[in-house]
């Protein structure tokens, strides 16, 4: 097994969409961001790279790029993935904080979790999602997320044919 820590937070910006964990929410602002600002997403990604001791977010998708202006988190999500694949484990489950004044998660907690699981090719029950307020720390134009992942080793195709035998 491997644990993975990630987190991440954007400041809430006029004239941009609101994304979190993939999902567009009505708001009257969004997270600025060289990409789209998924600070879910972002962190999720963090999480999954430090569990298998891979380069962070920043590192392989480096801000100072063009390339990655504006880009979908989800390509961040999905090459984090391909890495944890490759070094033989797969996602058990996430726990994901958000730390934010608004909007509320609580209407949107069901359908972050969803596409959240389906990213991640885990059931809903396998993905945790909090959401609380800032209260007393002067936060309220940003959005942090916070985000432990468990990896668990899986049994290569190969060895269960030979188990299958024994």
């Amino acid at each position: 097994m491997r644990i993975g820590y990630g987190f991440d937070s954007h400041e809430f910006r006029e004239g941009i969409p609101l994304k979190i964990g993939g999902v567009a929410l009505a708001h009257d602002k969004g997270l600025g961001g060289h990409s789209d600002g998924d600070m879910l997403l972002h962190a999720i990604t963090d999480a999954l790279l430090g569990a298998v001791a891979a380069p962070d977010i920043g590192a392989l998708f480096p801000p100072s790029d063009t390339k990655w202006k504006g880009a979908d988190s989800v390509v961040f999500l999905r090459e984090a993935l391909k890495r944890v694949r490759d070094a033989g484990y797969g996602v058990a489950n996430i726990d994901a904080s958000l730390i934010l004044a608004a909007p509320k998660i609580g209407p949107h907690s069901m359908a972050i979790r969803a596409h959240v699981a389906q990213l991640l090719g885990v059931p809903a029950d396998c993905v945790g999602l909090k959401a609380k307020t800032p209260e007393g720390l002067n936060l309220d134009n940003t959005a942090i997320a916070h985000v432990v992942v468990l990896l668990e080793k899986r049994i290569l195709k190969k060895a269960r044919k030979k188990a299958k035998r024994s």
